[in-house]
């Protein structure tokens, strides 16, 4: 009797296992259905992380959102960075962003550069989860994906409109976008001093 009450827990556990590393899956993950461009410009602030692996900006970290004459998305963005462990600077990085499916434009591809030769340049994906333009926006991108299809390097960041953080009703949003992008409790919190 005791065996068979172990392989039912064990199936069990696999079960749930199984369910939960679905849930996972990065391709599964919804975007800001009918995102717009438009709205999205303006200054955003960085309130939580959750680093990539390597070099990322630390702390201070805000970004402007522009659309081009040509209609295109591209981005400042500033922070401090420590490099070789005890030189902290501000740090200058440029994106430009593009949609390759106009179906889903949450989805978009990152192409950035440090304006500095310390700083790594490369592409990404930039994935807006969610936004309400006006106070929050919670933003994903995954490096490199598992055979799984569940992410192995990636990073995330919420984002404010005010450098002093978001009311408790945005707050409950923004944990609940975390969970569905299974990096509930992975994030830092983001020093906004006005260093840079």
């Amino acid at each position: 009797m005791g065996s068979s009450k172990l392989a039912l827990l064990l199936l069990f556990v696999s079960c749930i296992e199984r369910c939960l590393s679905a849930s996972c899956i990065v391709n599964s993950f919804s975007v800001k259905k009918d995102f717009d461009p438009d709205r999205y410009t303006g200054r955003w602030y960085a309130l939580q992380k959750k680093d990539p692996e390597g070099l990322f900006l630390q702390d201070n970290i805000s970004v402007e959102y522009i659309i081009d004459d040509d209609g295109s998305l591209t981005a400042s963005s500033k922070g401090r960075v420590t490099l070789f462990g005890f030189w902290v600077v501000c740090a200058y990085m440029a994106a430009q962003y593009s949609i390759p499916d106009h179906n889903t434009p949450g989805k978009m591809f990152m192409d950035y550069q440090g304006l500095a030769s310390y700083l790594s340049s490369g592409s990404d994906n930039y994935w807006v989860i969610d936004t309400d333009y006006d106070n929050y926006a919670i933003t994903y991108a995954c490096r490199t994906l598992k055979n799984d299809g569940s992410c192995e390097d990636g990073y995330s960041i919420v984002f404010s409109r005010n450098r002093r953080g978001l009311p408790p009703s945005f707050q409950r949003i923004v944990r609940q976008k975390q969970e569905e992008i299974c990096l509930a409790g992975e994030f830092q919190p983001v020093l906004q001093s006005g260093a840079c």
